[in-house]
């Protein structure tokens, strides 16, 4: 196949253009910027915003697929920002899709289209999007993902995968801001410590070939979304701390209430909305929900669609991590 792969230069996106290249097929990347490792990989660039018209329409043409995996993620900005990379960006995908007749698109989506606030303990797709999101990154991707799956057709299959803290090397997200955070003195806990899924990068790449492969016109995945995880709930302090270990960082102990954090959040809110406050606050209404609350996923609908199996455990995912980051040390 010859496939249009958006946000390629990110974490989850350069895995799966490797991924691809590497069994055979032809990755066309648009990215903001210009990397250089994908132009190691073979991948053909077209910089530019996915927002704008014409970048998307230039990169989709010969397409047999489009993976829209570009995303503005977070828990702080500007509306505006957010409506433009996830909501307009995606209806820019939407639009080449239809006009170079590319009869398939998997979209990159998130779990928390699906929160509204409480645990999502072992739920399915059932679980409905809520009417009102504290962030505005779950907010538009949810608008996006609605989009995406309201375009299914006879002859445009659509489909959205929502993996759950991808983790692995190559990680720029992640993991590093756990690491600066924990070796600040300023990673928490908040509240009684929940259950989590989480997801090794392969697996989350695994899922995202296997869509890209069985999705067509009618397919069983077609017009659906699917919760990804590595389907091993685990401690979120647990977690956290054996990802810390990969780092040869000591285990963080300290924790607060839920009360305090949610408290703190929305003072921290207020106070860089109404003063000229740079970056982003370090703790929010939305984030205390997340960290404070179950998030993990019943996975039997991509097992059954996809055929979706996690190849790499826990374990043997931090191994290859540790691994990775001592290579680099």
């Amino acid at each position: 196949m010859r496939v249009l792969v958006t946000g390629a230069g990110g974490f989850l996106g350069f895995a799966l253009a490797r991924a691809l290249i590497l069994r055979g097929d032809q990755v066309v990347s648009v990215n903001r910027s210009f990397y250089p490792k994908l132009e190691g990989l073979g991948a053909q660039q077209v910089q530019g915003d996915i927002a704008e018209a014409g970048v998307l329409m230039q990169a989709a043409h010969g397409c047999d697929a489009v993976a829209h995996v570009a995303a503005l993620p977070g828990h702080w900005g500007r509306y505006q920002d957010y409506y433009r990379a996830n909501v307009l960006g995606t209806e820019r995908v939407l639009e080449a899709c239809a006009a170079h007749k590319i009869p398939k698109l998997v979209y990159t989506s998130t779990p928390s289209v699906a929160h509204a606030g409480g645990d999502l303990a072992g739920v399915d797709e059932s679980a409905p999007i809520p009417s009102h999101f504290r962030a505005y990154y779950p907010a538009t991707k949810a608008i996006a993902e609605t989009a995406v799956l309201a375009a299914n057709s006879p002859v445009f299959a659509t489909c959205a995968l929502r993996p759950h803290l991808i983790w692995g090397p190559g990680d720029n997200h992640l993991l590093p801001r756990l690491i600066a955070r924990a070796q600040a003195g300023k990673l928490k806990f908040v509240g009684k410590s929940q259950l989590i899924d989480t997801i090794f990068i392969d697996n989350a790449v695994q899922a995202h070939v296997l869509a890209l492969d069985l999705l067509s016109p009618g397919a069983a995945c077609a017009g659906k979304a699917y919760f990804l995880s590595n389907d091993e709930p685990i401690l979120l302090d647990v977690i956290v701390n054996k990802l810390l270990a990969c780092a040869d960082i000591a285990a963080v102990q300290k924790r607060v209430p839920y009360s305090v954090a949610y408290a703190v959040g929305a003072m921290l809110e207020l106070a860089y909305t109404v003063l000229p406050i740079k970056g982003e606050p370090i703790m929010t209404r939305f984030l205390a929900e997340q960290l404070a609350t179950a998030h993990w996923y019943d996975i039997s609908r991509v097992k059954r669609d996809l055929g979706y199996r996690a190849t790499i455990s826990i374990a043997q995912g931090l191994e290859i991590l540790r691994a990775s980051l001592q290579a680099k040390a």
